[in-house]
């Protein structure tokens, strides 16, 4: 005949170490932190860019304009 089932008993909880709360907080914190910074950076970055590029197409445009101006100042176009 059939034995019936052991019932295996609940294991204790293991026992926690405050410090490696601790510890895992300031780790997904600062984890966090950097996510933010390298957004903020990245964010930052594109701005630079685009204003760099703004900059640099205005001064091209207005060497061109100054250029033209002169050539036909000088050949009577």
């Amino acid at each position: 005949m059939a034995q019936p089932a052991r019932r295996i008993a609940a294991p204790e909880e293991p026992p926690v170490d405050p410090e490696a709360v601790d510890r895992a907080y300031h780790y997904h914190r600062a984890r966090r932190n950097a996510r933010l910074r390298k957004k903020r950076e990245k964010s930052r970055a594109r701005l630079r860019f685009a204003v760099t590029l703004g900059v640099l197409v205005a001064l091209a445009i207005f060497l061109m304009l100054t250029m033209w101006h002169e050539v036909q100042h000088v050949f009577g176009l």
